[in-house]
């Protein structure tokens, strides 16, 4: 038996970096198209798995790489019987073993070179000093990954990460990211940490309160996330250097929506907006503050195949928004079904940026 971290390490990045593809292509009319694209990484890690044990109880290291290997190959494990038996339900819910993989992972990257570079945008991955500065080790409640009464199956807390090269002596831009309807916050965190760790943003992603409509946010009803977000807003603000004019709600599919509903009041304490794969009504365009529409700085992204909310829906909001007066900037994707597009994150936080 052996725990030598190398031995483990390449094929359970390869998973996970595997599993991300899948939740990025995911389509459920093309879902066999991708599990046989794909193929089958998680064999190579199975291959190592069985002798990898960590040297003794103390060992971290070993211990983070089993679970984080655990997590990935009952991703897998599940992903093929949910494509055997057309069960979107099934794929979502075997997706959610990535984020918990990479969040086992993650402290890692202080301390291997390897993990260290899996957690950074492929851009700088041969940038020796962007490599160097990205493995200063956490500081405790200052920078890293943190986590307030946002457990699993908890709802209304958020999860927060603070990029480790963070200091106080410049302000930061804020990214607040919404997930999608029945996810979590924690997940969620995972969609964005490697972008905000290497281009420089703090992310915080809250979980919705729940309401009458389940783990969604308040869409209808009695709205209790919006003063929840301004919450948290708030005491990020207090705590951290934050750019006052660089204040980002972003969100996928609901949170998405939730944007719109919660943030084109004139009391929102949020400088941009970039919804993604969400849906729209005109009727929220004559609910907003018509004053914090004028060049309201709006990053709309969809895809052309969503099939959730189908494109002309953005195509409707990008119109109605820009006619409205806000400074719509429109990215549509061709090959995005109803799923998160990572890639789109650099670009997002480019535009916060300008």
């Amino acid at each position: 038996m052996t725990s030598d971290p190398a031995k483990i390490l390449l094929p359970l990045l390869t998973c996970i970096e595997t599993l991300s593809l899948i939740a990025r292509h995911l389509d459920p009319s093309a879902l066999g198209e991708v599990m046989e694209a794909v193929g089958a990484p998680d064999a190579a890690l199975r291959a190592v798995y069985s002798d990898f044990k960590p040297s003794d109880a103390s060992d971290d290291v070993g211990k983070r790489l089993v679970t984080a290997s655990d997590e990935a190959l009952s991703a897998f494990a599940e992903l093929r019987v949910a494509a055997g038996q057309g069960d979107v339900r099934a794929v979502f819910k075997a997706l959610r073993h990535l984020p918990r993989a990479q969040e086992a992972l993650y402290p890692l990257a202080s301390m291997i070179p390897v993990v260290n570079g899996f957690f950074l945008d492929p851009s700088l991955r041969s940038d020796a000093d962007a490599l160097a500065r990205s493995m200063q080790p956490p500081r405790q409640n200052q920078t890293g990954v943190m986590h307030v009464d946002n457990e699993p199956r908890t709802r209304g807390g958020f999860s927060l990460y603070v990029p480790e090269t963070y200091t106080p002596d410049r302000a930061w831009p804020l990214v607040v990211a919404l997930h999608g309807g029945s996810g979590h916050g924690r997940g969620f965190l995972w969609s964005w940490l490697r972008d905000a760790r290497s281009f420089g943003a703090i992310v915080v992603t809250p979980t919705s309160a729940g309401n009458s409509l389940g783990s969604t946010w308040a869409l209808m009803g009695d709205d209790n996330d919006t003063p929840n977000l301004a919450r948290i807003v708030a005491t990020v603000r207090e705590r951290w250097n934050i750019d006052p004019e660089r204040l980002l709600l972003t969100g996928m599919s609901d949170g998405g929506t939730f944007c719109y509903v919660s943030a084109l009041d004139n009391g929102s304490p949020f400088t941009h907006l970039a919804p993604v794969s969400a849906t729209f009504h005109p009727m929220l365009i004559s609910m907003a503050d018509a004053e914090r529409m004028q060049g309201l700085p709006i990053f709309l992204t969809h895809g052309a195949l969503d099939w959730m909310f189908p494109v002309e829906v953005a195509r409707q909001a990008q119109r109605a928004l820009s006619a409205a007066g806000a400074s719509v900037t429109y990215r549509e994707i061709d090959d995005l079904s109803h799923t998160y597009p990572r890639e789109i994150n650099a670009p997002m936080l480019e535009w916060l940026k300008a």
